[in-house]
């Protein structure tokens, strides 16, 4: 398969926190950022939020095979904000979040090429929460916004997926008596159209198909300590398409280029008694299909401020 025909297909974009598409545009969410209290929005007030990670990892193809060529590692730091109020929606808290992530990316598709910028930034509008004892449960609206940096036909200069997406989305968290935790966040992604898509079939449009995704966690606590599994799994629920029809099956992709990854792994958490949370964890993909297959690690803070 020629250079041109992969680098086409493998438009990276969003690599911020680590997940990248093995088609034209990525991940805009950063799948396993929201693991322990991932459905525990905090009371009212600002809150700082910062991600810090590395992901690595291989094109695998519609078989879960690996790709003749094809390899990505990605540094990045997310800065979040995020707004609690004291008004009340249905009984629930709304408030709203900004995240701007930054990249550091370098990708061998051929040939190597490094690059660095801002991200696709997300902002949410629209976060309602709700608390009961044991409960905790929100539902939101992200937007994705195509900020980051994209270079048509070269997947190697792309650090932005070049669409808007729209992602509505419900957490929960509970927290029994006996410290145990359950998170998750079901999210489902919705995108617009690439328009600036160079590629074998020429210049046109294109459609990555739309995803659900959850990030989850079950974990412990002793103490201010907490010890679990996390991580997260998608599957694209829709066809890519190049000007309007779906993609076809070939040597590589499967028709339709539908993605899919299971990923999991250990997880700790440190909580101060000022109230600054500490997580980190290592998540591990698998089952990969039309995508990268690698290995993720964040570290994130969260701190009121």
């Amino acid at each position: 398969m020629k250079i041109s025909k992969i680098a086409a297909a493998v438009a990276l974009g969003a690599l911020a926190i680590g997940g990248a598409h093995a088609k034209d545009g990525g991940d805009q969410y950063p799948n396993g950022a929201e693991t322990w209290l991932g459905g525990a929005v905090p009371p009212p007030g600002n809150y700082f939020i910062n991600y810090f990670g590395y992901y690595g990892g291989e094109l695998r193809d519609g078989d879960g095979n690996k790709a003749p060529s094809g390899e990505v590692d990605a540094w990045f730091n997310a800065f979040r904000f995020v707004h609690t109020s004291e008004h009340k929606i249905l009984g629930g808290n709304w408030g709203w979040h900004v995240i701007v992530p930054l990249v550091h990316q370098k990708v061998d598709l051929f040939g190597s090429k490094s690059v660095n910028g801002v991200g696709d930034i997300t902002i949410d509008p629209f976060i309602v929460s709700w608390h009961s004892k044991n409960w905790h449960w929100a539902i939101g609206l992200d937007i994705n916004l195509p900020t980051g940096r994209y270079k048509e036909g070269d997947a190697r200069q792309s650090i932005g997926a070049n669409y808007w997406s729209y992602e509505p989305l419900f957490a929960f968290t509970y927290m029994g008596d006996t410290g145990w935790e359950v998170s998750a966040k079901l999210m489902y992604n919705i995108k617009t159209k690439n328009k600036d898509y160079d590629g074998p079939a020429g210049v046109g449009s294109y459609a990555s198909g739309d995803e659900f995704h959850m990030d989850y966690l079950v974990g412990k606590r002793i103490g201010p300590w907490g010890v679990g599994l996390s991580g997260y799994y998608l599957k694209q629920t829709t066809d890519d398409e190049i000007n309007g029809q779906k993609v076809a099956a070939n040597a590589f992709w499967s028709e339709g280029r539908r993605g899919q990854v299971f990923a999991i792994g250990p997880t700790v958490s440190y909580t101060t008694k000022g109230g600054v949370h500490l997580t980190a964890q290592w998540n591990h993909e698998t089952k990969v299909e039309n995508r990268f297959e690698g290995d993720k690690f964040i570290v994130k803070l969260i701190m009121p401020l």
